[in-house]
Order: C-alpha cells, then sequence, then structure tokens
C-alpha cells in the first residue's frame, strides 16, 4: 500500500531553495571547469597544468555527480545497475533505520544516561517552587477535572455499582474483612471516638426530648401499675436514664464501656472464625447490595461529592484549591532541596521509562517502517533528498576541487618524469 503524494510545508519550501542553489554551485562549478578546459587546449606550460586540472575537474565532478544521483534516480533516465537506490531499496532502508533508533537510541543505558544528565525532578522542583508555576499547574488541571467530573452522567455511576462494584463485592468474603478492621480499630482505640459521639448526642437526646421517652415508658408500662403512678414511674426511669448515660460519658473506665469493648472483641473474633456469624454477615450483605437504594444512594453520594468538589475547583478562591497550590509549591521546594528524594524519584521514572519503551518501544519505532513502506518510490526518493540533497551537493563541489588538484599533481609529476 503507498501514499498520496505528501503536501509541503513552509520548511519543505525553504530545503528546496537551499537544494537548488546548492545543486546551481555545483553545476556552475561542472561548467566552469569545462570551459577553462576548453580555454586551454593544447597549451602548454602554466596553461597545460589549469589543463590538465580542469580536465580532472570535470571528470572529478561528473563522477560525484553520477555517485549522488544514483542515490535518487536513473542518472539522465538510464536504467544503470545499482542507481536510484532509494527508491528500490526505501523499504530496507526504513527496517535499517528503525532498528537503528531502536537500538542507538532507546538503549536502557541510554535512557538512564539521559535521564540522570537532564535530572527531571530538580527541574520540575525549581520551577514547583513558585508560586506562580504551581498555581498556573493548580488552575490547569482544576479546569480538567471539573471538566471531566461534568461528563460523569449518573447512569455511568448505576452501572459502575451495578456491572462491577456489586458483583465484585458479592464475590467477596466480607466477614473476615470487617473482623479484620474491627480488630485493629479496637487495637489502636478509634472506636471509642465514636462512642464518645454517639454518647453525646444520646445523653443531649434525652435530655431534650423527655415527654417523649416518658410517654414510650408509659405505654410499655404493665397493666397493673396505676395509672396515677405511670407518669411519675416514667419521670424517674427518664432522669436515670439520662444520669446513667452521663456517668457512661464522662468515664472513660466505666463498666459499660468494657462491656462494650468485650463485645466488640468477640463480634471481631466471631467475624474471623465462626462460620454461623461469618454465614449471617454474608446474608447480610447480600440483602444489602440486592436492595434497589445501593444504586440509588450511590447516585446521590456521587452527585453530592461531585457538586462539592465541582464547586471548589471552579472557585479560584476556594480552599481547596489554595491548598492545593500550598502543597504543590512545598513539594516542589522539598523536590529541589533534598537530593535523596529527588535520586528516588528520578530512580522511579527511570525505571517507567525503561519499562514502556521495552514494552511499547518496537511498535513505537515501527512507525518509522510502516510510514516508509507506505510512501510511493519516487516519493520516498524527493522526501529524503529533500533533507540531505543540500548537503549531499558538497560530494559534488569536493569532487570538482579535489579533482582539479589531483590533476594538476598528476601533470607536474607526468612533466617531471616525461
Amino acid at each position: 500500500m503507498t501514499a498520496g503524494p505528501i503536501t509541503d510545508t513552509s520548511a519543505d519550501a525553504v530545503r528546496r531553495r537551499a537544494l537548488r542553489r546548492m545543486r546551481t554551485v555545483a553545476t556552475s562549478l561542472l561548467v566552469l571547469a569545462a570551459i577553462v578546459f576548453a580555454l586551454t587546449l593544447h597549451r602548454d606550460g602554466f596553461l597545460g597544468f589549469v589543463n590538465a586540472g580542469a580536465e580532472a575537474s570535470m571528470v572529478g565532478a561528473m563522477a560525484d555527480w553520477f555517485a549522488v544521483t544514483a542515490l535518487f534516480k536513473h542518472p539522465l533516465g538510464l536504467p544503470i545497475p545499482h542507481t536510484a537506490l532509494i527508491p528500490r531499496r526505501k523499504d530496507d532502508i526504513g527496517h535499517s533505520l528503525e532498528e537503528f533508533v531502536g537500538e542507538n537510541f532507546l538503549a536502557e543505558d541510554v535512557l538512564r544516561d539521559r535521564i540522570a544528565v537532564v535530572q527531571p525532578a530538580l527541574r520540575i522542583g525549581t520551577w514547583l517552587a513558585e508560586e506562580t508555576n504551581a498555581r498556573a499547574l493548580v488552575d490547569e488541571a482544576s479546569t480538567v477535572a471539573a471538566a471531566a467530573l461534568s461528563r460523569v452522567r449518573d447512569d455511568h455511576i448505576a452501572e459502575l455499582v451495578n456491572d462491577v462494584l456489586v458483583p465484585r463485592l458479592s464475590e467477596e468474603p466480607i466477614a473476615p474483612l470487617l473482623g479484620g478492621a474491627l480488630e485493629g480499630a479496637l487495637a489502636d482505640n478509634l472506636h471509642h471516638g465514636v462512642v464518645d459521639l454517639a454518647l453525646v448526642e444520646l445523653h443531649d437526646w434525652l435530655a431534650a426530648n423527655q415527654d417523649t421517652v416518658t410517654d414510650v415508658l408509659g405505654e410499655r408500662a404493665p397493666w397493673w401499675i396505676p395509672t396515677a403512678l405511670r407518669d411519675p414511674a416514667a419521670a424517674r426511669i427518664h432522669l436515670e436514664i439520662v444520669r446513667w448515660v452521663a456517668d457512661i460519658r464522662d468515664d472513660p473506665d466505666h463498666r459499660a464501656r468494657e462491656a462494650l469493648d468485650k463485645l466488640l472483641g468477640e463480634l471481631a473474633s466471631d467475624l474471623q472464625h465462626d462460620p454461623a456469624t461469618q454465614q449471617r454477615a454474608e446474608k447480610f450483605k447480600d440483602r444489602l447490595l440486592q436492595h434497589p437504594q445501593v444504586i440509588a444512594t450511590s447516585i446521590e453520594l456521587w452527585d453530592a461529592l461531585r457538586r462539592a468538589l465541582s464547586s471548589a475547583l471552579r472557585d479560584d478562591d476556594s480552599a481547596l484549591r489554595a491548598r492545593l497550590v500550598e502543597e504543590a509549591t512545598r513539594f516542589g521546594e522539598r523536590l529541589r532541596t533534598d537530593a535523596e528524594l529527588r535520586e528516588r524519584l528520578q530512580a522511579v521514572a527511570a525505571d517507567a521509562v525503561v519499562y514502556v519503551v521495552k514494552r511499547y518501544g518496537k511498535e513505537a519505532t515501527a512507525v518509522i517502517t510502516h510510514t516508509i513502506e507506505r510512501w510511493d518510490g519516487r516519493e520516498a526518493s524527493r522526501r529524503i533528498e529533500l533533507h540531505v540533497g543540500r548537503d549531499l551537493q558538497f560530494i559534488r563541489i569536493n569532487g570538482t576541487l579535489v579533482g582539479g588538484l589531483v590533476g594538476v599533481l598528476i601533470h607536474a609529476v607526468t612533466t617531471l618524469v616525461g
């Protein structure tokens, strides 16, 4: 398969003009040598040396013209063997160029050495340490993130929950996971904060809703208690409950707290080791995941999170963006001053680059071969000549000049020997 003609760019137009100028210079030297040769033909003495130099210049110029022209086309249109090398062997050239780039530019040691020389971590750190740069980065990232958040629709979240999360959670045993998490929380006393919060809220609610509590207690009182005694008894019970909850709230070593800790510890152990408890936990998990409200709640949570994030990201003066700028600047300053951190990050970057090149480098360099294979032979020759043809004209110029000098030298030796 071949591609059609490639439209020249403005840079190609500049290259073409430069190529024409150098061709003109090289051809002019050949014409000049021919004129000098004709004017000094059959002359002796000094002009004999000039004639010999001009003759050799023509030979050198013609030979090098043939060599340069034979790379790109048949000289004078004649199908001479081993000419028009690039049109005939463009695919081989593409493969060779691909191998050359892969072996010499994408080798692991070359990449690692280049990363060590460039020191990207230091450059990034120096750039980020400037608050203006950090703010520009955060502004750009915030704009992109806000746009990305706006493109996530509710049906995307529903599909994610329904097709990915729910099946995955259904397959994954949750009891050991919950048991391990609860055991770790108990070991670090993380549950105490939750218990304290629950006790404070419970005490405040009980104290503020005496009528509700006494009404419930009155309704649950035995029938044989006289009506006149129910309200005072319910009020007394309410008062004792409030005091009891207050005692638990204010005493970190209360027996109720110890009993709760023991209960939670047994629950953590049962979730990890007791089959009956694990089975009940799995059934509860399945009922929860199969409830229609799971998807609706997930969408509501996502909408709330998206609105909060989008609002913060779009607000230039939001606390989130200010914190991001502060953290980015701080990270840049640390990168700039902490040589050990820079070395670690550059080692990670080098490993990542080497991994990507090893995995995808072949596909990247194959673009060279595939592109040249798609070119028509004449198009490939024209493109390559456009880039290197100007420099190749120096071969013709040098051939003309060196040929003339060699001709003079040969004529001098011949004259001395004769």
